[in-house]
């Protein structure tokens, strides 16, 4: 069987999706590709299942609580861990279902199968033969796990299966704090379970600004065994699996690995493009048009590794979905770099990394939430904000917290940093009383402060009116 198409789409994840809402704007002749099921990872194993876990355990901490506001009768709390988990899946299964209707007129668009570049316009799916003008790589990943964890089975989970698990046990290690761990460690401990969390690495959550850093390590670990800077190995122990790293060791029933994911590039014949790929199978690509190397092939969402997020799948399928009709691809400037961890407080990064900043060209403006006022008020004052600004212009360049309602926060210099808004164009925005964004006020005069030449007021000056009474 053979078939010819405009564009032909593998994968219908995010990013496959998105570029299907695309496509189908341009022209009918186009068909999606997939193997397994339909439904996004974000939807199916990642950002909703675990942030509705992640909810329901800050409510039972909150709950905890609710003595230092005054309340009584918090100690009677319990939490039921199989109740939690069904409610996990039952939003799941309605987050999914949503994400499905995308696909529910298909009809012969639709083909299931594993495909396999032949060409760079042909492919192979089963005995089928799908030719087509462009195409688009939406392929997505799955969970790194090394084989010395693989080997413990059903006592070894990953993101893909947390979820599906009728109950946890009572003990569990976390391998990986990087930003799904972390969040996940410290919801399973806020869930009265005994964690322990690993990570070869100092810096947990993609943070890579020192003194933010150690606030979050410091926060995280009144909650949670956390052991960093030596790899975890594990050691099995009858029934028992002991994580050891260096001196330090755990006793736990089972493992959840997060240490990343890889994409699903493999065995898709893509050393048929005839161009060099990386050392993960990927392609070289424009990540302004998403075209891999002037080729009528495009990549897009967690399979090219470039900004395994959400919104950058969305866009890149958008991108990708967007040009492949086209004769001639339209470059796209993508968003200011944005990464959130849910966890208490909310750990983000906005803009430049601090490890991407040029200290001699930079200021650093900073806030500590111990005296906030309304972090006071909510019982949440901890946590620490820090902004980068050039020094010259003045103009904000990114930032890294572990600060109450960070999202908030990070969001909102999202926009400033994409807007090339200066320190003091930002502090001239209204803040309210009492708020937590009084908090990055704070910083920002700090940050201003040290721009050098004169002070200069919040306030703008008003033009002249020409009138000496005014003027």
């Amino acid at each position: 069987m053979t078939g010819t198409y405009d564009v032909a789409i593998i994968g219908a994840g995010s990013a496959g999706l998105t570029a299907l809402r695309e496509v189908r704007k341009q022209t009918d002749n186009f068909v999606l590709i997939n193997d397994g099921s339909y439904g996004t990872t974000c939807a199916r194993v990642g950002c909703m299942p675990s942030k509705t876990l992640i909810e329901a355990a800050i409510a039972f901490h909150r709950g905890k609580a609710l003595g230092s506001f005054g309340v009584d009768g918090a100690e009677r709390l319990v939490v039921d861990i199989p109740a939690v988990l069904r409610r996990v899946r039952r939003l799941r299964d309605g987050f999914v279902a949503g994400m499905l209707k995308i696909t529910d007129d298909l009809k012969d668009h639709g083909i299931a199968g594993r495909a396999r570049f032949l060409e760079p316009q042909v492919l192979a799916v089963g005995e089928r033969r799908v030719h087509a003008r462009k195409i688009i790589i939406a392929t997505g990943s799955r969970p790194v796990v090394p084989k010395e964890w693989a080997a413990f089975g059903t006592r070894m989970l990953t993101s893909d299966d947390l979820f599906e698990q009728e109950t946890l046990p009572s003990r569990m290690a976390v391998i990986g704090m990087g930003g799904l761990g972390s969040e996940i460690a410290q919801a399973l401990a806020r869930l009265g379970i005994e964690v322990s969390g690993f990570d070869a690495a100092d810096q947990i959550a993609g943070l890579s600004d020192p003194d933010v850093n150690r606030q979050a390590v410091a926060l995280l670990r009144a909650e949670f065994a956390m052991h960093l800077g030596r790899a975890a190995e594990p050691v099995i122990e009858g029934e028992r699996i002991r994580v050891r790293a260096g001196n330090e060791s755990a006793v736990v029933d089972k493992v959840l690995v997060a240490l990343g994911r890889r994409p699903n590039v493999d065995q898709m014949g893509l050393e048929n493009l005839g161009v060099e790929l990386d050392e993960h199978g990927v392609p070289p690509f424009d990540a302004r048009t998403m075209q891999i190397a002037g080729l009528p092939v495009y990549i897009a969402g967690d399979a090219n590794r470039h900004l395994p997020l959400l919104h950058e799948a969305l866009d890149e399928g958008y991108i990708a979905g967007y040009n492949a009709p086209r004769n001639e691809p339209v470059c796209f400037e993508r968003r200011v770099p944005l990464a959130i961890v849910f966890t208490d407080p909310g750990i983000a990064v906005v803009g430049q990394h601090y490890a991407e900043l040029d200290r001699d060209e930079t200021v650093i403006g900073e806030v500590d939430f111990s005296s906030q006022g309304r972090a006071r008020m909510a019982e949440q004052n901890h946590g620490l904000l820090r902004v980068y600004a050039d020094r010259n212009s003045g103009r904000l360049s990114g930032a890294e917290m572990c600060a109450p309602q960070g999202e908030h926060l990070a969001h909102l210099l999202a926009l400033a940093v994409q807007r090339k808004l200066t320190v003091r164009e930002l502090l001239r925005m209204p803040f309210y009383h009492p708020v937590l964004e009084e908090g990055l006020r704070t910083a920002l005069r700090d940050a201003a402060g040290k721009l050098g030449g004169a002070a200069v007021p919040d306030l703008g000056y008003c033009d002249r009116l020409d009138d000496g009474a005014f003027d």
